[in-house]
């Protein structure tokens, strides 16, 4: 009998401020601006992308469009989205190779 696979959605899985924040950490560990992203797109999707658009201002099109795989969110619409999940991006220095 054949195994009949679901999709996975990790948006699912983030229902607490400490779930995202820690999903989020590791998005920013890879610095592949892709991947954040996508990873803060998952967020938005687990907060709810009407309460996000409502928040920012921008069309919950734009959003799912900005954030989608072929997305490419500009810097004010990630720090707009990031700002209405509570989350924020701190800076310090690291040894330059």
């Amino acid at each position: 009998m054949a195994e009949k696979l679901t999709a996975y959605d990790p948006a699912e899985d983030l229902n607490s401020d400490e779930a995202i924040a820690i999903f989020m950490a590791e998005a920013f560990h890879t610095s592949d601006a892709g991947y954040i992203a996508h990873a803060l797109g998952v967020v938005a999707r687990a907060k709810g992308m009407t309460q996000i658009a409502g928040q920012t201002g921008l069309s919950r099109e734009q959003l799912y469009r900005s954030f989608s795989a072929n997305g490419n969110p500009t810097l004010k619409t990630t720090l707009a989205v990031m700002k209405a999940l509570g989350i924020e991006l701190t800076a310090k220095v690291t040894a330059v190779p």
